[in-house]
């Protein structure tokens, strides 16, 4: 005699309320591409975002990450590294994935608020003990026998961020003009003994090699390097007249629809204006667009004169096609070495 079976469709209706079971509580992963010195920030910022989502959704949110030299990184997001976010160090290396891939539109920035820059920054001078070289502003890097240590701008948004708080600097002095800022910047640059391809290769050669008289690094670079390494053995300078640094976010459209994971993505990068996550950026020495952490850290960031780049350069396409593309001013400046 046949043994019984279950009618076929109990049997589907059992395997679709499983399947509705397992993605309801499903494991989702991210990779976030960033730039060199954003690991001990998103360290902090994917722990708290991951215990909310969880907590909201039941879903656990493992974020992975990616550094490197900004640039190269978008480089490497353009040659098929699948980021579901970049978290880059500037705006034109977003630009770029999206002009030479389409994986994002070109409106990217309008999609969050403050131009998707979630935290900001400056560029700051790390010293000896002591200062024993006296260094105190932008005038006093190009003093005879002094090295000062910065990463390559073609490859690094903090090297390019330092290129340009020179150059702005040179211009504004009494009496500047383009040819003197260019003269200034050209003599800056002869006092580079190496070019990291990224910020954080920079701080290991001042600090682990101990090249160079002055590390010209992200403010928020500066800070930690101070805190890890204990006051014993650098100082900071912060220059009064200096760069608005503005490093921006966002989802790679075409990357998270193929992955299955823009909801997540996008309130992954939402987060970063909440006030649990501007209280962790400020933690982590980025200055934060939130005003009530931004007065409650208000004592560790100098107050200086920020200048955009839109202020000095025009805009970023300018910027670029002036200093940084294949043959502008940067190569112009080293082949004259």
């Amino acid at each position: 005699m046949p043994h019984p079976t279950r009618p076929r469709h109990t049997l589907i209706t059992a395997g679709l309320l499983a399947a509705l079971l397992g993605t309801a509580h499903a494991d989702v992963t991210l990779l976030n591409v960033s730039y060199d010195p954003t690991r001990d920030l998103y360290q902090d910022i994917n722990k708290a975002f991951a215990a909310k989502w969880k907590q909201d959704t039941g879903e656990t949110v493992t974020i992975k990450q990616s550094h490197g030299g900004s640039g190269k990184q978008s480089q490497a997001v353009i040659a098929g590294l699948e980021a579901d976010v970049l978290t880059l160090g500037l705006a034109p290396d977003i630009d770029d994935v999206a002009t030479k891939t389409r994986l994002l539109p070109g409106h990217w920035q309008q999609r969050l608020p403050l131009a998707s820059v979630p935290y900001y920054s400056t560029v700051a001078f790390l010293v000896r003990k002591g200062n024993p070289k006296a260094i105190h502003d932008w005038g006093d890097l190009v003093r005879p026998g002094l090295q000062v240590i910065t990463p390559n701008p073609k490859t690094s948004a903090s090297g390019r961020w330092n290129y340009l708080a020179a150059w702005a600097w040179a211009l504004k002095q009494p009496g500047g003009s383009q040819q003197k800022a260019r003269a200034y910047v050209a003599e800056l640059y002869k006092h580079v003994p190496v070019l990291d391809s990224g910020a954080r290769g920079s701080t290991t050669t001042f600090v682990e090699r101990g090249l160079g008289d002055v590390l010209l690094a992200w403010e928020n670079e500066a800070l930690l390097a101070l805190k890890e390494l204990g006051p014993d053995d650098y100082e900071i300078v912060t220059p009064r007249n200096n760069i608005l640094a503005e490093p921006p976010v966002a989802w790679v459209d075409r990357n998270v629809d193929k992955h299955g994971t823009r909801k997540v993505s996008e309130a992954y990068l939402k987060f970063l204006y909440t006030p649990a996550a501007q209280d962790i950026i400020a933690r982590n020495y980025y200055r934060p667009t939130d005003a009530r952490a931004a007065a409650k850290y208000a004592k560790q960031y100098p107050k200086v004169t920020l200048y955009k780049v839109s202020d000095v350069f025009g805009s970023w396409p300018q910027a670029v096609a002036t200093h940084f593309a294949d043959g502008a001013v940067f190569d112009q400046i080293r082949a004259a070495r």
